[in-house]
């Protein structure tokens, strides 16, 4: 058996505990052999951002390369706090790292995401669940193709959704505005964070996009109730109601 695979049941239960146990040692049938050590018990917040991994690996299991890293983005948090997580399988932890939302998605520029939308043109961020494909040069750089594995994101490869680093990502940019810009509905990074992210997510794995809003300390955060029409500066465009969303 193998590490990760307990690593994946205990934590689909919703806890990773350190116990002690046995194991078959390979080529030794019947013979038990020690357990690796188990991580730390999760705090809340990571023990929801794991079950919601094993939940969509288990959903979307057919066409993925990799299974033992998971990236989950929480678009229910603002542009300004880290919510691309990394969950590792492999060693039961997450890192977490900024990531920018579309411009068809935040139409005041507040940093918060409004809505998704999965019809092309649109600027939108979609939700839903993708698979990472290699690394490409495009126009930002390199940058890693996603399809997207849901009616809510069939679009992805069609719109160019991709994962690519961005200046408006940069930390020089969040000290100065307070948040993230943002991009045409790609999941763009800063180049320090997209480095990581191409090493680590890039070859096939699953990444999940919702708006999920969990804090740091496994809390729900939720955004207070605005009026788009009174945050829009007078005179412009206003967006129709629920554009393309899904």
């Amino acid at each position: 058996m193998k590490r990760r695979d307990i690593l994946k049941g205990t934590l689909a239960a919703g806890a990773a505990l350190a116990a002690p146990g046995h194991a078959q040692v390979p080529g030794h049938v019947g013979r038990p052999g020690p357990v690796p050590a188990m991580p730390n018990p999760l705090g809340k917040r990571d023990r929801r951002l794991f079950a919601i991994a094993h939940e969509q690996l288990q959903k979307h299991t057919a066409p993925l390369w990799e299974r033992d890293m998971v990236g989950v983005l929480d678009f229910g948090l603002r542009s300004s706090e880290p919510r691309y997580h990394f969950c590792n399988f492999e060693t039961g932890t997450v890192d977490s790292y900024r990531v920018a939302h579309g411009q068809g998605s935040d139409p005041e520029h507040d940093g918060w995401l409004n809505w998704f939308s999965n019809v092309p043109e649109s600027w939108c961020t979609s939700k839903g669940a993708y698979m990472t494909f290699g690394w490409y040069t495009g126009r930002y750089g390199t940058s890693i193709r996603l399809e997207g594995l849901d009616p809510t994101n069939s679009n992805a490869l069609d719109r160019a959704i991709v994962m690519h680093r961005a200046d408006y990502c940069e930390p020089e940019h969040l000290a100065r505005w307070g948040r993230l810009g943002r991009s045409n509905g790609c999941f763009a990074m800063s180049d320090a964070d997209f480095k990581l992210a191409l090493l680590r997510m890039a070859g096939g794995r699953l990444i999940y996009a919702e708006k999920l809003g969990i804090g740091a300390d496994g809390e729900t955060v939720s955004e207070t109730p605005k009026d788009l029409r009174l945050l829009l500066p007078e005179g412009q465009p206003q967006p129709a109601p629920n554009p393309g969303v899904y």
